[in-house]
C-alpha cells in the first residue's frame, strides 16, 4: 500500500449546472474532512443525509458516502460528497475542502493512479476505464467493461503461471547438474512454452479488431463518377454532409462521415469517381480515392449495371451493389430510401462479423508486449531443440517471456508511458 502525504479533492462529474454534482476525496485526511464538514463520517458504504458546513456558513444539504482503506476506488480513505449541482454551491464546497489541512486539488487522472500504485487497479484495467469514459458505441462500452474488468489481467497471470512453472523446471536442472535428476524435464516445458505461445498468439490476433472497436471501421463508398456516391453518404449520414450534383467529378476529395452503425463506430468515406480524367486537380482525387478505399476497412461499390466490371477489385466481403433503384433495376434507392435497410443490414453483419473476433488487447503496447512474448517463447524453443544442454539460455528466455507479461500488466518497465496515459484522463477521475 502506498501511502501518499496529501488528501487529494476534485469535481468528479461534468463541470456546469446539473441536478446533482459528485465531489470525491481521497487520501489519508479524507475522514477528518467529513468530519469537519458534514459532521462526521457515516456508515461505510451507506449512503447518509448530512448537512455540510464551513464553520458557521451553511454550504448545502448533500448526500455523503464514506469507503474507508482499503475498500475503496484508491484502496485509501475515500469520500463523496453528492451535492446540489448548481456552479456556487460546488465551488463554494471545493473552497471549503481548499482550506483543510493537507488537502489539494487532485491532477488529471490522480485518483485512478492511486488506484494503480495501490494495486486495486492494473495497467490494462486504467486503459480500460479510459476507453470506457470515452465510449460513444455499445460496442465500444461493452469492450471497455471487459478490459476494466481485469480479463486480460486475469489471462496474463494464467500465463504467467505456466510459465513460472517452466521456468522453475529449467532452473531445477541447473540447479542439480551434477546430480541425478529423475526425469527429463524438456518435454514438460516445450509443452507448457507451445501452449502459452499458442494462447498469447490467439489473442494477439483479435488486436487489430480491437483496435477498430475503440478508435472506429472505415467504410469507404467507392465507384464511377455520378454513379450516386455522395447520395448514398447524405442518406446514410441523415443530412447534406456532400454535395450531389448530376455533373461527373462534383467530389474531389474525400469526405467523411462519423456515425454509429449497430453500436459500431464507423466512418463512412464519400470518394472520388474513379475514372480516367486530364484535370489534374480531379486525377489527384481520383488517386487519393483509390489510396483511401484500399486502406480501408470495406468498401462498398456502386456499378452502373449488374454486368458492369468494378471501378476497383472487390476484397474479402466488400459489397458490390447497384443503387438507384428508382430509375433502374438497382437493390437500393438512395433518393426514395427502398433497399437502404438492407444495405445497412449488409454493412453491419460484416462489421460485427469482425468485431465478434475482437480480443481483450485492445492497444499498440499490448501488441508490442505480447510480440516480446512471443519471440522469448520462440526462442526458447528451438533453443531447447537445438541446444538441450545449455538449459540457461532457454531458462532465460523464459524469463524474458515472463517480463515481457508483466509490462503487460503494469507490474516492470512502464513508468515512461504512465503520464501519457493519465494526461488523457480528466480531474477528477
Amino acid at each position: 500500500m502506498v501511502t501518499y502525504g496529501h488528501t487529494i479533492f476534485a469535481l468528479s462529474s461534468a463541470r456546469g449546472k446539473s441536478g446533482v454534482a459528485v465531489v470525491r476525496l481521497s487520501g489519508p485526511d479524507a475522514g477528518t474532512a467529513l468530519d469537519r464538514l458534514a459532521g462526521g463520517r457515516p456508515q461505510p458504504r451507506r449512503a447518509s443525509f448530512r448537512v455540510l458546513s464551513d464553520g458557521d456558513a451553511m454550504l448545502d444539504e448533500a448526500v455523503v458516502l464514506w469507503f474507508p482503506k482499503p475498500h475503496s476506488f484508491t484502496g485509501e480513505d475515500v469520500a463523496e460528497l453528492h451535492v446540489h449541482g448548481s456552479l456556487a454551491t460546488v465551488e463554494a464546497v471545493l473552497q471549503a475542502l481548499g482550506k483543510q489541512p493537507g488537502h489539494r486539488i487532485a491532477e488529471p487522472g490522480e485518483f485512478t493512479r492511486r488506484a494503480l500504485e495501490n494495486e486495486r487497479l492494473d495497467l490494462s484495467q486504467v486503459e480500460g476505464l479510459s476507453d470506457l469514459i470515452e465510449a460513444e458505441t455499445e460496442a465500444q462500452r461493452r469492450q471497455a467493461l471487459r478490459v476494466l474488468s481485469g480479463a486480460l489481467g486475469v489471462r496474463a497471470n494464467s500465463w504467467r503461471s505456466s510459465l513460472l512453472k517452466a521456468a522453475a523446471l529449467l532452473e531445477a536442472t541447473i540447479d542439480f547438474a551434477e546430480e541425478d535428476v529423475p526425469a527429463d524435464v524438456r518435454p514438460d516445458v516445450r509443452e507448457l512454452v507451445a501452449d502459452v505461445m499458442s494462447d498469447i498468439q490467439k489473442e494477439s490476433a483479435g488486436i487489430g479488431i480491437a483496435e477498430r472497436i475503440r478508435d472506429g471501421f472505415e467504410v469507404a463508398i467507392v465507384g464511377p463518377p455520378n454513379v450516386g456516391k455522395s447520395t448514398l453518404l447524405n442518406a446514410l449520414a441523415g443530412r447534406d454532409a456532400a454535395i450531389t450534383s448530376h455533373i461527373a467529378g462534383t467530389t474531389r476529395d474525400v469526405i467523411e462521415v462519423r456515425m454509429d452503425l449497430r453500436g459500431l463506430p464507423v466512418t463512412v468515406l464519400d470518394t472520388a469517381g474513379l475514372r480516367e480524367s486530364r484535370d489534374e486537380i480531379e486525377a489527384l482525387g481520383v488517386a487519393k480515392a483509390r489510396d483511401r478505399a484500399e486502406q480501408a476497412d470495406l468498401r462498398v461499390i456502386l456499378t452502373e449495371r449488374r454486368a458492369a466490371a468494378p471501378t476497383m477489385t472487390p476484397q474479402g466481403d466488400d459489397i458490390v451493389t447497384v443503387p438507384k433503384a428508382d430509375i433502374c433495376e438497382g437493390d437500393f434507392s438512395a433518393e426514395t430510401g427502398a433497399g437502404l435497410d438492407w444495405l445497412v443490414d449488409e454493412i453491419g453483419n460484416r462489421l460485427e462479423s469482425r468485431a465478434n473476433t475482437a480480443g481483450l488487447a485492445i492497444r499498440e503496447r499490448h501488441r508490442t508486449a505480447m510480440k516480446r512474448a512471443i519471440e522469448s517463447l520462440q526462442r526458447a524453443a528451438i533453443q531447447l531443440e537445438s541446444e538441450p544442454d545449455l538449459v540457461e539460455i532457454s531458462a532465460e528466455e523464459v524469463r524474458s517471456a515472463i517480463r515481457a507479461l508483466d509490462s503487460l500488466v503494469g507490474r516492470v518497465d512502464v513508468e515512461h508511458i504512465l503520464d501519457d496515459i493519465f494526461a488523457s484522463f480528466c480531474i477528477g477521475k
